[in-house]
């Protein structure tokens, strides 16, 4: 008997060269959505992804088309390879938008031109320097909000990602951040470092990129959902094409609530999990955070045989 399977797309920082190459060279139909994808861009996304370098791959307006682009090919070449088809989709934060095309709401073309845009209006949106990310281990989501009350001082510093596992990500003003790390250590967090990253993305800092988005996003058509889409605005199951552009303009500013959407695929019944495209990084918190469902993650020829056994 077939088990009932959740799709997850990973966000930024899943980037790396070389990825999708291999799906490119064994599968037509994932070369067929890299060209595609430099189509509708109107450059060679599929050479930054194939050959890098990392240092122009890792540049937010780039990283983002690249992750999607990449995420999709996957996609299509497990659907082709397997037939397996999920009973609903979730992405973390770029993601979103992979789930999206996933579930017939965007067309991979609309899809890619949006991130593009929004990669380079995210990064616009806070001089370098001035934003920062922090990863805090071993405190409660109240406590985390506790912590940035007290760094604040008048500055912004937020929950950014409410990943699970244990983790969670906050971002605002760079000095903030610094001192949420200082006030967390003292609350008892395990660990908290600061992270390499290269604007704080969702938190109110972003505020300039969700105006921008939203006008992108009034010129593109949304259609149908043939699938749920798990939103990290809300942590729910949506499937009203009215709904997508508010939640991804929302999404912009708002915390990723992963932990939640998580536990929300098991409440779903969902049996099993794939993570479809570059990366490990879903899996692994998955296995945090409801240890039950297993999941494994495609982006590699040879991992297809593995989501085949998974799916029972």
């Amino acid at each position: 008997m077939s088990q009932t399977l959740a799709f997850l797309f990973p966000g930024q920082g899943a980037q790396a060269a070389g990825m999708g190459k291999a799906l490119a060279q064994q599968f037509p139909v994932a070369a067929q959505v890299f060209a595609e994808a430099d189509a509708a861009l109107g450059f060679p996304l599929s050479t930054l992804c194939f050959e890098g370098p990392n240092e122009a791959l890792t540049l937010t307006a780039n990283a983002q088309p690249a992750i999607v682009a990449t995420s999709i090919a996957t996609l299509r070449v497990l659907e082709q390879e397997t037939g397996l088809r999920p009973a609903c989709v979730a992405g973390h934060s770029l993601g979103e938008y992979s789930a999206l095309v996933a579930a017939g709401a965007l067309t991979l073309a609309d899809a890619l031109r949006v991130v593009r845009e929004r990669g380079r209006l995210m990064q616009e949106a806070v001089p370098v320097g001035v934003g920062a990310m922090a990863a805090l281990f071993g405190l409660s989501a109240d406590a985390v909000v506790q912590v940035c009350a007290e760094a604040a001082q008048g500055e912004v510093v937020s929950p950014a990602n409410l990943n699970g596992g244990d983790q969670i990500v906050v971002a605002g003003h760079a000095e903030a951040v610094r001192r949420a790390i200082a006030v967390a250590k003292a609350h008892g967090a395990k660990r908290a470092v600061e992270l390499t990253v290269s604007a704080p993305f969702h938190c109110a800092l972003m505020s300039p990129a969700a105006e921008g988005l939203a006008r992108v996003l009034a010129t593109v058509p949304v259609s149908p959902l043939r699938i749920g889409v798990i939103s990290n605005v809300r942590a729910e199951v949506n499937q009203d094409p009215q709904q997508v552009k508010d939640l991804l303009v929302r999404q912009v500013t708002a915390p990723v609530r992963w932990e939640e959407s998580m536990q929300r695929l098991q409440a779903l019944g969902c049996e099993a999990a794939i993570e479809i495209g570059p990366g490990r990084v879903l899996a692994g918190l998955l296995k945090r955070i409801v240890p039950g469902l297993p999941c494994v993650s495609v982006s590699e020829p040879a991992a297809l045989e593995e989501a085949r056994r998974i799916a029972g």
